[in-house]
């Protein structure tokens, strides 16, 4: 991280309410940075779709788990970690929702949105267990 890099981190309930208020200060700062509308709208429900993965998913809407949003810029990207405190998992074991035999099924969505609103997507496991959803929007041009 460069002394350019302006950092924000909110920990937040594993509640489904969590979700509106992880998405509204993401876009918020999305807007400042100058992203437009379209890009504000992926970015919003690319950490929309995160956070529900990880109170559902990762931390079952236990309430004594958190989860973590990580919200960083530099002059290049707007980078976002969501960090739940589950067991973690991996992408490869997540099925393909658009395979004929997943076409019906919920599961995989939300990483397939992320996948395709976002410029960078990865999970990794956390440092101290759980997965981290890493993703980044390269920023706007200056104009």
């Amino acid at each position: 991280m460069t002394s350019q890099t302006k950092r924000m981190e909110v920990t937040l309930e594993s509640i489904i309410d969590s979700v509106d208020l992880a998405e509204d200060i993401t876009v918020r700062i999305a807007a400042a940075a100058g992203f437009g509308d379209e890009d504000r709208h992926r970015i919003g429900m690319s950490v929309r779709e995160g956070v529900i993965n990880a109170v559902t998913y990762g931390n079952r809407q236990s309430r004594e788990k958190k989860v973590f949003l990580t919200l960083e810029m530099n002059h290049q990207r707007f980078v976002i970690h969501i960090l739940d405190q589950g067991e973690g998992f991996s992408l490869a074991d997540v099925p393909d929702p658009l395979a004929d035999e997943n076409l019906l099924k919920s599961s995989g969505r939300g990483i397939l949105l992320m996948r395709a609103f976002m410029d960078e997507f990865d999970v990794v496991r956390g440092a101290a267990g759980g997965a981290e959803v890493v993703m980044a929007k390269r920023l706007p041009a200056a104009g």
